[in-house]
């Protein structure tokens, strides 16, 4: 098989289809929860999946690289590294929420090309690979195309971390918008890219929580960046923003960088 970037997602697919099934036989079940480091929980499900697809990535793609959530580094000076977050959204996993998520990106050169955003509970996957569009179930998707941040169907992800940390970038957001609501995790984001809501303000993320939404939504015909517009990468700080429009998206960063 040649290795190109749509036998790579052809791959990628069919690894979180499988690491899915582990994550959903946990769901709902007894779990015992760890506290990490950064006060975040983490559960077998979590591990377990991660271990499942390290392991295929290495079976896979030997010489890539890979940043993963919950266990350590593989060859981050690799021209290719792969960044796994198998459950995202562990909390609302633990909470019997069926929205939590898995996340896969592909980075090359340190540029995210290739981005697997996997919900499991739902039976929905959305993916993308640079120059190759974007689809939900592998069906063609995109945006909304909404322009006017007015008429736009906001969600705010991480409101009360938001709110503790920047209260008045929190209380414009809450009064911006046709309608407005407080959200988690990567499901919202992909709802921007399948173009049923047009914009996501997020909060304190990782890297490996949102490369993988960076060829997804941008493929979908949307823009993805941090809050000053910059593209979005390892360095990143964490806060993001998704919009289905360059024009949206603008009118979105006037708004986060007001004075």
């Amino acid at each position: 098989m040649p290795d190109t970037l749509d036998t790579r997602l052809e791959t990628v697919l069919g690894i979180t289809e499988d690491a899915g099934r582990i994550s959903l036989a946990h769901f709902e079940g007894a779990l015992r929860i760890h506290t990490k480091d950064d006060a975040s929980p983490v559960t077998i499900a979590d591990q377990e999946t991660e271990q499942y697809i390290r392991r295929q990535l290495e079976a896979a793609f030997p010489e890539d690289g890979i940043f993963g959530e919950e266990f350590d580094n593989l060859r981050l000076d690799s021209k290719i590294i792969w960044v796994i977050d198998p459950i995202d959204g562990t909390r609302s996993f633990i909470a019997g929420v069926p929205l939590f998520g898995m996340l896969l990106a592909m980075v090359q050169d340190g540029s995210p090309v290739l981005g697997v955003c996997r919900l499991p509970a739902l039976s929905q996957v959305f993916s993308a690979a640079k120059g190759m569009g974007a689809t939900r179930n592998g069906v063609a998707m995109q945006t909304s195309g909404q322009t006017k941040l007015r008429d736009a169907m906001l969600f705010i992800n991480e409101g009360e971390n938001i709110y503790a940390n920047e209260p008045d970038v929190f209380e414009r957001l809450t009064k911006a918008g046709k309608l407005r609501r407080l959200s988690y995790d990567c499901q919202p984001h992909a709802l921007v890219a399948s173009g049923q809501i047009d914009a996501v303000v997020d909060y304190n993320l990782k890297p490996y929580d949102y490369l993988a939404m960076v060829p997804i939504i941008e493929e979908a015909g949307g823009v993805i960046t941090d809050w000053q517009g910059a593209t979005l990468d390892f360095n990143s700080d964490g806060r993001v923003v998704s919009a289905a429009t360059p024009e949206l998206h603008a009118e979105l960063l006037t708004l986060l960088n007001a004075d």
